[in-house]
């Protein structure tokens, strides 16, 4: 059963600009002719462009359009903002020993991965504890039924019973996919654990994920335990030297006549025979006409774009009710790197306060400025995400005078970045969701000609590979379609 939109009509109705969808400019900067060669892609992230890549590489005549004046999405690298050409990463930042479609582009590139430090100090409750004494034992975290050793994966202990139960019924048991339907906060507590437990989880482990722990499928904590032991201390990080933007400059750059930039997507209409796409150009609404279709948008945009006829009514649900976190980054530059001093608490550090990642970002560039980069999600990033960005700087300022003693007198400003009021992301990047274990299926599914990409249809987690993952898989799907056609 179909529906003839998704949800923009109440919006353009109220704002009084129904007519001018209708009402397209000429002439088009694209040609308005379907050609059974030509494959419109919408987005141009790093999913957006590694099937753009692709599909340009495999002979197919590409339209890329994005509606920003910049290749990457949320690959954002920030470098005007700051002196001596310190630069930092604004959006996603980390690979993975384990990202392959990273690696892979980045030896084809000739970009190299700067190994990231690990975290060597924690400051909870306002304690300042080093890593290598909370390794070796020698100090325990504040936190009733914690076990010695160790930071991250303290909640493991307490979902032993449910790790057996997965190895002895197999994952795809009614026993283990009915834990789809509790949260992560549930499943803690029904194993025992204290309600400390809950909470340090909300700062170390459910960060990762940018909510918090009440919002999180307990099966797909379970699985990620099971298939990567869940994310720790030993957790092997790095990010691209010189700037993670370089890889999406890069592919931007091998298809740069294929790109239009400042272009964001109106309308969609398709039928069995092609797509015509009404896109924003230059002030104006142009349509492009194509065989196929590369959607690489957030789902929190997706479900804004009209849409005609509509797709199912399964891929609305799942548009509609992804569930995406709060996001925010606060880089603070500083005239000295004093987190380098012998009685330093670190320059990596996992805390409590609303900052909950604070560290070195400017590891691998020239001083002596530095900088210093906060993660904040969930709760924090919605409070913070209120605020003017002179508060938000304030909080931040005052929060590390708090953990290094002397960094009042080096500060020089701070630049944040809040993904979720981002108009062309309007949120940070997806989560599972309490019952939505089969969302990234049902979202990366073809409905006719309409391919669908990116992070929150990937397989792996969310990531920058997860994005390039999602890129190759519409690819192949579009390549073996137009074989038999």
């Amino acid at each position: 059963m179909r529906e003839n939109k998704i949800t923009r009509r109440s919006f353009i109705k109220k704002s009084g600009v129904v007519t001018s969808l209708f009402s397209l400019s000429s002439p088009s900067i694209f040609p308005s002719s379907t050609d059974d060669n030509r494959i419109i892609v919408v987005g141009a992230g790093l999913a957006g462009l590694s099937s753009a890549y692709e599909l340009d590489k495999a002979g197919y005549n590409v339209i890329l359009v994005e509606a920003r004046s910049r290749p990457g999405g949320r690959v954002s690298t920030y470098r005007d903002q700051f002196s001596d050409n310190l630069y930092s990463e604004m959006g996603a930042e980390y690979v993975d020993s384990t990202d392959k479609h990273v690696q892979d582009y980045c030896r084809k590139f000739n970009l190299k991965i700067l190994p990231a430090k690990q975290y060597d100090g924690v400051n909870v409750r306002d304690n300042k504890l080093s890593m290598d004494r909370i390794v070796s034992g020698d100090v325990t975290l504040p936190y009733t039924g914690t076990e010695n050793g160790m930071l991250f994966g303290q909640e493991v202990q307490y979902i032993q019973n449910w790790i057996e139960l997965v190895n002895k019924k197999g994952i795809n048991s009614p026993e283990v996919q009915a834990l789809d339907k509790i949260s992560v906060e549930d499943i803690l507590k029904e194993g025992g654990a204290p309600q400390d437990i809950i909470e340090l989880y909300k700062y170390a482990n459910a960060t990762e994920s940018t909510t918090t722990p009440s919002k999180i499928s307990a099966l797909a904590m379970i699985l990620s335990n099971i298939k990567t032991s869940g994310f720790s201390e030993n957790t092997v990080e790095g990010r691209i030297l010189g700037g993670n933007d370089q890889l999406p400059k890069t592919l931007a750059k091998r298809i740069e006549k294929k790109i239009k930039y400042n272009t964001p997507l109106h309308r969609l209409d398709y039928d069995s025979y092609g797509v015509t796409a009404t896109v924003k150009d230059n002030g104006k609404l142009t349509k492009i006409s194509a065989k196929k279709c590369v959607i690489a948008l957030p789902a929190s945009v997706l479900k804004n774009i009209d849409v005609n006829p509509g797709f199912s009514k399964e891929k609305i649900k799942c548009i509609n009710e992804q569930a995406y976190g709060h996001a925010m980054k606060i880089a603070m530059q500083y005239r000295e790197r004093f987190w380098d001093n012998t009685n330093s608490i670190g320059q990596r550090v996992f805390t409590d306060t609303s900052l909950r990642r604070i560290y070195h970002f400017s590891i691998d560039q020239p001083g002596p400025r530095g900088i210093l980069l906060s993660f904040t999600s969930g709760e924090d990033a919605i409070k913070l995400g209120k605020l003017s960005d002179d508060k938000r700087n304030e909080i931040a300022k005052n929060t590390c005078s708090k953990i290094w003693d002397e960094s009042p007198q080096y500060w020089e400003r701070g630049v944040a970045k809040y993904w979720n009021e981002d108009p062309w992301t309007k949120a940070s990047y997806s989560f599972s969701g309490v019952g939505q274990k089969d969302f990234k299926e049902i979202l990366a599914r073809p409905e006719g000609p309409i391919y669908f990409a990116g992070e929150h249809t990937a397989i792996q987690r969310a990531s920058m590979n997860g994005a390039i993952e999602s890129g190759f898989r519409v690819t192949d799907e579009i390549k073996e379609v137009m074989r038999s056609l």
